[in-house]
């Protein structure tokens, strides 16, 4: 599963900026959405040039859409490095968001497949109606988690659900009932990670090391924050929206520090409560997957079981 994602050959050498930005872009990340098309492709003996395209399809989409988040979200950091918008200017950002996804699109159609481009578009197009519901919400500190579903399952969910999908469709296997099951999948795997990376914000199993607090400084309440603020007093709310350290959030539910981090630890507990909900549908849908799969195909199954616990509970896969 080595896939050639970017290379300086790949694009005009008369764009030296673009190719300096590209350069940056692609020098970091995990890679993760690309791990997945090989989770995927390879127990569906998808011939590996396939499989590098389908890698440096998603994540030059992903790519693409952390530039324009970026620059929408005026963020000064991406992977520890300048945001490309800071760095090169918004105009080259937005430019070079632009390009990767044409770029996309140039080599899905020399690929072939008409159905793979089009639910491609439909992908890409559910992540920027996503991205413009977000936007929609910053300030907002009575969203909802119903609505932050919503737009975590058009703009996190989208690339999951192509990951496990795109692999099918490139082998032109159209099942109405393995794609619902896939489609399903993809749309909790999205979910989870959403919400583990949510979590993250409030220091909970951040060993990533995210900066605490960096949505609601932004104005934006995220998935856990909308749980956790739920049925709270206008009084607890505005405590909440003013606390720059989690010492000072825990006083948002109670006057005593101890109390108030017990009465935050609890509404974790909740929160994974729920969501281990969705990691047994998961395991359901996982299931049923199993029963369409041909024989050598079964491998499948062992890739996708543990994905739950990468992306919610942030553990390592065993060796």
């Amino acid at each position: 599963m080595n896939y050639k994602i970017y290379s300086p050959q790949d694009f005009p050498a008369y764009l030296p900026k673009l190719n300096m930005l590209f350069d940056d872009l692609f020098s970091g990340g995990k890679g993760f959405r690309s791990k997945l098309i090989g989770f995927v492709s390879e127990p569906l003996s998808v011939a590996h040039s396939t499989q590098n395209l389908l890698a440096q399809t998603i994540e030059f989409i992903h790519n693409a859409s952390l530039l324009h988040d970026d620059l929408v979200d005026r963020s000064h950091l991406r992977r520890g490095k300048k945001t490309a918008w800071l760095k090169y200017t918004p105009e080259y950002a937005v430019l070079s968001g632009d390009y990767l996804l044409a770029r996309v699109m140039v080599n899905l159609s020399h690929f072939g497949n008409i159905k793979l481009v089009q639910y491609t578009s439909e992908m890409i197009s559910d992540l920027l109606e996503g991205e413009w519901l977000q936007d929609s919400v910053v300030g907002d500190y009575f969203v909802t988690l119903e609505q932050l579903d919503r737009i975590h399952n058009l703009k996190t969910a989208s690339l999951f659900k192509w990951c496990l999908r795109a692999p099918f469709i490139a082998q032109e296997n159209y099942d109405k009932e393995l794609h619902f099951i896939l489609n399903e999948m993809g749309s909790i795997l999205g979910q989870l990670f959403q919400r583990s990376d949510d979590l993250l914000d409030y220091d909970i199993r951040n060993d990533e090391g995210k900066a605490v607090l960096g949505d609601l400084k932004s104005g934006y309440l995220n998935s856990f924050g909308a749980f956790m603020t739920s049925g709270m007093t206008k009084a607890q709310l505005d405590h909440v929206i003013k606390s720059t350290t989690i010492s000072e959030l825990y006083l948002a539910f109670s006057n005593n520090p101890e109390a108030g981090k017990k009465a935050f630890t609890a509404k974790v507990e909740e929160f994974d409560h729920i969501n281990t909900k969705l990691i047994d549908l998961y395991n359901h849908h996982l299931e049923n997957l199993d029963k369409l799969l041909k024989p050598e195909q079964k491998a499948l199954i062992k890739n996708l079981k543990p994905l739950t616990e990468v992306l919610y509970w942030r553990r390592k896969p065993s060796a």
